[in-house]
């Protein structure tokens, strides 16, 4: 039977808000590039909070124009999410998307419910990772897991970054089986990465840092579940076998101040520099030697992609997606997270002997390149909406019979 897909496709894409990471590249990114003629997207997103970096600047760059409902922010609150939910539906309603695709857990939970009903034929959620290690205490993790068991009930498909996550989701915390679950790898802009020559030098003569100093750096949000701290002790193991290393910290956040007066506390104040939040990444990367990762959990983490694409040897606790991404450590270290003293021997290593990754920025294209993912993503909205088509079809034929 022949399936006559309506045109455009109109999808609504939910997201709590853009602020500083991987999830707001995504969804900007996605809602860019599947345009019309054969789509047409409306970017919803909530407000940024006062001690998060804003990237709705990077949205409007892209041509993107987010319809905002403030209360679909991060901070939960019983009584007025049930007004948050009224307004999404409202809007859903008023667009009637074919596709309603959604984002972090409280968009995607609001969202979704609010998909359903309004009658939108296809839901899909994005796990870009989850919150359920390290975040918040154990009720309230297990209350998020309830909520994702629910939504994932009003889910065609869930989407996930990786293969590990798959795992978790399924066989772990049971949200939903594996057979609801799609694997589709990150989709970024990496040509300025690749493009850019290593060791350029324009961001170590920005921060005063010598051309023959070790540079480690670290890029990302200064919040706990990042764990900076483990980044500066082992920066002070590190310093012990090289003197003259530097730091970068690149990012900001609810932790700049207590991570300011560790490095005091440690002696670091003439090893450590805090950049604040840097538009511009590709000089960062290309000018570090190491980039550093010591988080607690991760997704995806896009800056050891963007850090490949511009050949800079990467040192990761090994958590969450990141063993995926790094292939088990072929593509570079992992360290068990909270081992200062394994983080440090690991970015020492790679000082002691460079490796040579040039041929990893080609692969960083191919597996996470915006157009594959693009591509990958069509595919899956064609496919689902296929189904709803001719179970719809066939539903009508049966309904003629009787």
């Amino acid at each position: 039977m022949a399936i006559d897909y309506p045109r455009p496709i109109r999808v609504v894409r939910l997201i709590a808000r853009l602020n500083i990471g991987g999830p707001a590249v995504y969804v900007t990114l996605l809602t860019e590039h599947l345009h019309p003629p054969e789509y047409e997207c409306t970017l919803v997103c909530g407000t940024v909070s006062e001690d998060e970096g804003d990237m709705q600047y990077y949205a409007e760059e892209h041509g993107v124009h987010p319809v905002i409902i403030p209360e679909l922010g991060r901070e939960l609150h019983p009584i007025r999410d049930i007004l948050t939910l009224w307004k999404v539906y409202r809007l859903i309603r008023q667009i009637k998307p074919h596709i309603v695709e959604t984002h972090t857990a409280k968009a995607g939970f609001i969202g979704r419910l609010a998909a359903r009903l309004a009658g939108v034929p296809v839901i899909v959620h994005t796990f870009h990772g989850h919150v359920f290690e390290s975040y918040f205490s154990r009720l309230t993790t297990d209350v998020f897991i309830l909520l994702e068991r629910i939504a994932a009930q009003m889910s065609d498909t869930i989407i996930t970054l990786t293969d590990s996550l798959r795992r978790d989701l399924a066989d772990k915390y049971h949200v939903a089986r594996k057979g609801r679950i799609t694997v589709l790898p990150l989709g970024l802009e990496l040509s300025e990465y690749v493009s850019t020559p290593r060791r350029q030098g324009a961001f170590r003569q920005q921060f005063g840092i010598a051309p023959d100093a070790p540079l480690m750096g670290i890029v990302g949000r200064l919040v706990p579940i990042k764990n900076h701290a483990l980044f500066l002790t082992a920066a002070a193991r590190v310093r012990e076998k090289y003197p003259n290393a530097r730091f970068v910290i690149v990012g900001d956040g609810e932790l700049r101040q207590d991570l300011e007066q560790q490095v005091d506390a440690m002696g670091l104040r003439d090893a450590v520099i805090f950049t604040g939040w840097l538009r511009e990444l590709a000089p960062v990367y290309s000018d570090l030697d190491v980039l550093v990762m010591s988080s607690l959990n991760e997704g995806t983490p896009v800056s050891v992609i963007e850090a490949l694409a511009s050949g800079c040897p990467i040192v990761s606790t090994d958590v969450g997606g990141t063993a995926d991404l790094l292939e088990h450590g072929a593509l570079g270290t992992l360290v068990p997270s909270g081992d200062a003293a394994a983080l440090a021997d690991g970015i020492c290593a790679v000082l002691d002997n460079p490796p040579d990754i040039e041929h990893l920025r080609q692969l960083m294209v191919d597996r996470y390149g915006i157009e594959r993912l693009v591509s990958d993503l069509n595919s899956l909205y064609h496919g689902l909406l296929t189904k709803k088509l001719r179970l719809g079809a066939s539903t009508s034929s049966t309904d003629e019979t009787r």
